[in-house]
């Protein structure tokens, strides 16, 4: 597995600490970031699921646990719009460069706005995708913050 993404790339450009992890991917997982958790031997809570949604039509990038849904109507309150869905599956991966399953909220071909669930600035260390199924990046919460450009709200149900 190739252990240069876009994604590291970008966490490396800016100076971001991290640790990589991979795990074997399992394509026909039901929650692919349950999944994730336990391949790791981590808690659903450190390890955060990345899904690009649409606020009003706008695409956005939404990070949150992968043990929690995320609530549209707060999703569109956090930025500041009407109503929320999931963007479709096509659309998500042509505007990041990434594969679902394997979308990060760094290096994405089309920076999105960002944000986090509040939830994970709990955590001391998270997990979020490294650009490719089956590879984690590990990192501090305000780390992920900052290199994202993200803000955090309360995203889920």
């Amino acid at each position: 597995m190739a252990q240069t993404t876009p994604a590291t790339q970008a966490l490396k450009r800016l100076g971001i600490g991290f640790q990589l992890r991979s795990y074997t991917y399992d394509p026909n997982a039901e929650r692919v970031g349950l999944q994730a958790a336990e391949a790791l031997g981590e808690p659903a809570s450190r390890v955060l699921k990345t899904l690009i949604a649409q606020v009003d039509g706008k695409p956005v990038c939404i990070v949150l646990a992968s043990d929690r849904e995320a609530s549209m109507k707060k999703v569109a309150a956090a930025f500041g719009g009407k109503s929320a869905a999931m963007m479709p599956v096509p659309d998500a991966e042509r505007l990041t460069g990434y594969k679902v399953g394997g979308v990060s909220p760094f290096g994405q071909k089309r920076k999105l706005p960002t944000i986090i669930d509040e939830a994970a600035s709990g955590e001391a260390l998270v997990y979020v995708n490294g650009g490719q199924r089956g590879l984690q990046i590990a990192l501090a919460p305000a780390d992920l913050l900052s290199a994202a450009g993200a803000r955090s709200a309360p995203l889920s149900a």
